[in-house]
C-alpha cells in the first residue's frame, strides 16, 4: 500500500493520527449503517414479493372478467360502457426518511360522482363486465402500494450500493494507506531522532577529546615551566 505524500514531520503525525481515528469511527457508523440497510432493504423485498404476487392475481382475475364479457358483449358496447367514468382519483404523495433515504408514501384518494361508482347502465352490460370492474377497483389500490415499495427498494438499493463503497474506500484504502503513512512517518522520525543522538554523541566525545588535550596541553607546559626553575 503506496503511503500519502506528506513530510514526516510531528505535526503531520499528530493529524494523521486524528485523520485515523475519525476515518476508523466513521467505518464503524457505515458498516452499521450498511447493516441496517439490508435488514430493512429485505423486509421490503419480502413485501414487495407478496404484494406482487397478489397484483398479479387480481389483475389476472380481472383480465379474466373482461375476456368473459368481451365474449357476450359487441367491442362497440363495451368501449361504450366503459368510455366515461364517473369516479374521479387523486393522488397524494409523502415523503418518509429511511436511515437518511427519503421513500415516497401515496395516498389514494377516489371521489365517487353521480348516484353510483359503476359508469354505465346494467341493462345493456353482462355480469362478467360488472366483475371485470370490480377486480380492477380491488386491485388499484394494491398496485399502487406495489409501486411504493418497488420504488422504496430500489431507493434503498441505490443506498446500500453506495455505502458499500464507501465501507470497502475506508477498509480496505483510506484506513490502511493512513496506517502504512503513520508508520513510515514513525520510523522517520525515530531515524532522525537517532541521528541526532548519534550526532550530539559525537560532538560530545569531540569536545570531551579537544578538553582532554588541552588539559594535556596546559600539563606539559606546567612540567617545562617548573623544572628550569628546579635547576637554578
Amino acid at each position: 500500500m503506496p503511503v500519502l505524500n506528506v513530510n514526516p514531520t510531528r505535526m503531520e503525525l499528530t493529524r494523521l493520527k486524528t485523520r485515523l481515528r475519525t476515518a476508523s469511527r466513521g467505518h464503524k457508523l457505515l458498516k452499521d449503517k450498511r447493516d441496517e440497510l439490508m435488514k430493512q432493504f429485505m423486509d421490503v423485498v419480502r413485501e414487495n414479493r407478496a404484494l406482487r404476487r397478489k397484483v398479479e392475481e387480481g389483475l389476472e382475475r380481472a383480465n379474466t372478467a373482461f375476456a368473459a364479457a368481451g365474449a357476450v358483449m359487441s367491442p362497440e358496447m363495451l368501449e361504450q360502457a366503459i368510455l366515461y367514468p364517473t369516479a374521479t382519483v387523486s393522488l397524494e404523495m409523502e415523503f418518509k426518511n429511511i436511515m437518511s433515504v427519503d421513500v415516497p408514501v401515496y395516498q389514494f384518494h377516489t371521489n365517487q360522482g353521480g348516484s353510483g361508482a359503476a359508469p354505465y347502465g346494467f341493462a345493456a352490460t353482462s355480469g362478467e363486465l360488472d366483475d371485470a370492474v370490480e377486480a380492477l377497483r380491488e386491485v388499484f389500490q394494491d398496485m399502487l402500494h406495489l409501486a411504493e415499495v418497488e420504488k422504496t427498494s430500489q431507493l434503498l438499493a441505490q443506498e446500500i450500493e453506495k455505502t458499500r463503497r464507501r465501507v470497502n474506500a475506508l477498509e480496505y484504502v483510506k484506513i490502511p494507506q493512513m496506517q502504512e503513512t503513520i508508520k513510515y512517518i514513525t520510523m522517520k522520525l525515530d531515524e532522525n531522532e537517532r541521528a541526532s543522538t548519534i550526532r550530539l554523541m559525537k560532538v560530545k566525545d569531540l569536545i570531551l577529546k579537544e578538553a582532554i588535550e588541552e588539559r594535556q596541553s596546559q600539563d606539559r607546559r606546567s612540567v617545562q615551566t617548573f623544572a628550569p626553575t628546579a635547576e637554578v
